[in-house]
């Protein structure tokens, strides 16, 4: 069900190919009532889901500029819709009772190419009155960048708008391989989604992909809660999740909480251990503001470090050690060495592989 781990994004024209595409937008249908709903349509193709927008949140500097690169090579450009609403369907759970602060929503993502409730959820739903969202044709065969990233996005602009939703209660999830891409999500849209759902699956931060964001969206990923759900007996995946909650605390983000379900395996959250994992999300760790600064501070004096150690290596010539040393930099981490590593790639006049 899942992709091998530490894949490179794809920056063939294949795989961008849907970014190009225009799609036409009907009317904005009312809210549907409470209850699941299996087909649903929506309108709106918010400007975060634009395929500028993707590229430059969900690929690495230097990975984003060598698109630009091919774009103008090629007179193209990234338009703003990469997806034809009109031909997408979502299926969407509305609690009967909406809370005072206005609902929670969930955007799940999945493995499998069907939209569905996982078996169980409703009645955590209900209990945290939380709207329930996720799109066909998400999951692990479909591109992260032309489809699974924009279909998410557009599902919380339009439920936002058909519903009162609490903004601080936006959270984005996945199982197995769905998780790793919501936890992509999470990383380059924290403005968006103010915490994740790892369900049996998750990545390192700075695996390449994903990468850091720039300081701003990275700072705002740090405030948001990462709750991972693996079973006792999965242990690919609970080593997984140990790599990756080492990661976040690399980049000082400690507001994350990791429940074992007993006696499971490798699939996805029952009725209980889902409805921990919605109480998980609604339960933030306490700030710890000094922490927090101390920690960014010295993310900041390595990534300063590392870039004036490849300055160096330009400067007596060694190019071939400077083009790999800032290759990993950007992979490792990617938006906090910018934009001083897209200046020093353009010093050294080369292009990245075609696999990074």
């Amino acid at each position: 069900m899942e992709a091998q781990r530490g894949r490179a994004p794809r920056l063939s024209w294949a795989a961008l190919a849907g970014l190009l595409l225009v799609g036409p937008c009907t009317a904005q249908p009312s809210p549907a009532a409470a209850g699941l709903h299996p087909d649903v349509s929506f309108s709106e193709y918010p400007p975060e889901a634009a395929g500028a927008e993707i590229v430059r949140r969900l690929l690495t500097p230097l990975a984003a500029a060598q698109v630009e690169r091919a774009l103008e090579t090629s007179h193209q450009q990234l338009r703003a819709a990469a997806l034809d609403l009109a031909s997408e369907r979502f299926t969407v759970f509305v609690p009967a009772q909406e809370p005072q602060a206005g609902y929670a929503l969930l955007v799940f993502i999945p493995p499998w190419p069907q939209a569905r409730l996982p078996p169980g959820w409703q009645e955590a739903l209900e209990r945290y009155g939380t709207l329930f969202v996720s799109a066909a044709g998400s999951g692990n065969e479909a591109n992260d960048l032309a489809r699974r990233a924009p279909l998410a996005l557009v599902a919380v602009a339009n439920l936002r708008h058909q519903y009162h939703i609490d903004p601080t209660r936006i959270f984005v999830g996945g199982f197995s391989g769905g998780a790793r891409v919501a936890l992509r999500l999470a990383l380059a849209y924290p403005d968006v989604f103010r915490g994740a759902l790892l369900n049996a699956g998750s990545d390192p931060i700075d695996a390449g992909p994903p990468s850091p964001p720039a300081a701003a969206l990275l700072h705002a990923f740090q405030g948001s809660r990462i709750v991972y759900v693996t079973g006792e007996e999965d242990p690919l995946h609970l080593k997984m999740d140990a790599d990756s909650q080492e990661s976040l605390r690399r980049f000082c983000q400690f507001d994350y909480h990791a429940d074992v379900t007993p006696k499971a395996a490798h699939q996805i959250a029952g009725a209980a251990a889902f409805a921990g994992a919605l109480h998980e999300l609604a339960t933030p760790a306490p700030p710890q503001p000094a922490k927090l600064a101390g920690c960014n501070a010295a993310l900041e004096q390595k990534v300063a470090a590392e870039l004036e150690r490849i300055s160096a290596l330009i400067t007596d010539g060694r190019r071939a050690q400077a083009q790999e040393a800032l290759i990993g930099l950007d992979r490792r981490m990617g938006g906090l060495a910018a934009p001083r590593s897209v200046a020093l790639e353009n010093e050294l006049g080369w292009q990245l592989p075609a696999s990074h």
